[in-house]
């Protein structure tokens, strides 16, 4: 009897390790793209839209163990009449922190370019020039299923604060 219970104690603690590990989510090849909403930019400015899209390329054993990711962010927003289109690069270095592989978070660092429509001004002038920015940015992921996560991310570029979702290509 105790050999069968602990068989099935076996079994079971085999089977969550198991679906851990088949649900891991970020690791060296992990691919996603998503959408993204910010807030809280420039005094008045409109909400901004936007995409993501990173490739985790490399485990960092040396380095906390952690991995480096290579993001490009593009999003659209406006203020005063005038539209604005940042697109960016970064590389960012993902912590390994939860062993049950829901949670993804990552600081990351890179350059920007960011274009400024103003066309709706006599001469396009209203003030504000396109040209290239430092991102900073602090984010991650809560993952829903192995393939769909909530994204989120603080710092430069469109928004202060950013939410989308993500998916999971490979």
């Amino acid at each position: 009897m105790h050999k069968k219970l602990l068989g099935l104690v076996g079994i079971a603690a085999f089977s969550a390790v198991t679906a851990s590990q088949s649900i891991a989510q970020v690791s060296k090849g992990y691919s996603d793209v998503g959408f993204v909403v910010g807030l809280g930019n420039i005094g008045g400015a409109n909400a901004s839209v936007g995409g993501r899209y990173e490739n985790v390329f490399k485990n960092l054993p040396d380095l906390g163990n952690g991995m480096l990711g290579f993001m490009v962010s593009a999003d659209i927003y406006s203020f005063e009449r005038v539209r604005f289109i940042p697109v960016g690069a970064t590389m960012n270095y993902h912590f390994r922190i939860d062993p049950s592989n829901k949670v993804d978070l990552f600081l990351g660092a890179g350059l920007g370019f960011r274009s400024v429509n103003c066309s709706t001004y006599a001469n396009n002038d209203c003030g504000y020039t396109s040209g290239l920015y430092v991102i900073g940015r602090a984010g991650g992921r809560y993952f829903l299923k192995p393939n769909l996560a909530l994204y989120g991310d603080l710092g430069a570029g469109a928004s202060t604060v950013n939410i989308g979702l993500t998916f999971k290509l490979k």
